[in-house]
């Protein structure tokens, strides 16, 4: 196989946190993700040679990347604009999917994990959580908000844009996301001016 043809690393990540958006992981086969991916499973199974809990750790943690750099970009205008940002990204992702996907973190998140066991997935989701609040919380506190304040704002902006999302895909519609969007926009605008 030529090296051009050859299925990157990245493109299989991509394609695995694609299909763990769209039908969560339980119900996803790593040659189920292969395959979505156009990548032969040898090639899967050369980069992830732990199998699907590797591959899904690393969907999980590519958009958490990709979304926390949109974010970081965002967020250099202020944090309504970074909200703005995070809320856009989600729109996009369910309505160019007419509503099928939406976060592969989330949705990992959201697994039942086996007994006594935190998979190395659900580990990733958590820090990608994490890592989103603390961006946000960064740039309200640098805007002016109180730091309490500015960390549970942030949870509550993480948590309410994932469970929109969930909401949008349910009621395929954005207008959950429309609703919370003005909501949280006050309360980001309300934190940085007071």
């Amino acid at each position: 196989m030529a090296k051009s043809s050859t299925p990157s690393r990245e493109r299989i990540v991509a394609g695995a946190a694609d299909m763990i958006s769209r039908r969560g992981l339980s119900a996803t086969s790593i040659r189920e993700m292969a395959k979505h991916a156009k990548a032969p499973l040898g090639s899967t199974y050369h980069y992830f040679p732990e199998g699907k809990q590797q591959l899904a750790t690393e969907a999980v943690r590519y958009t958490g990347e990709w979304v926390a750099r949109a974010l970081r970009k965002e967020l250099e205008a202020g944090p309504v604009e970074g909200l703005r940002a995070f809320l856009a990204l989600w729109r996009t992702i369910v309505v160019e999917s007419d509503f099928r996907a939406g976060c592969p973190v989330l949705a990992v998140a959201i697994e039942e994990p086996p007994a006594d066991e935190i998979p190395p997935a659900l580990a990733a989701a958590a820090e990608v959580f994490d890592q989103w609040e603390s961006l946000l919380a960064a740039s309200l506190r640098a805007h002016g908000a109180e730091a309490e304040r500015a960390t549970q704002l942030a949870t509550l902006v993480v948590a309410s844009v994932e469970g929109t999302v969930a909401m949008c895909r349910a009621k395929r519609s954005t207008e959950p996301l429309d609703r919370t969007a003005e909501q949280l926009e006050a309360l980001v605008a309300g934190a940085i001016r007071g």
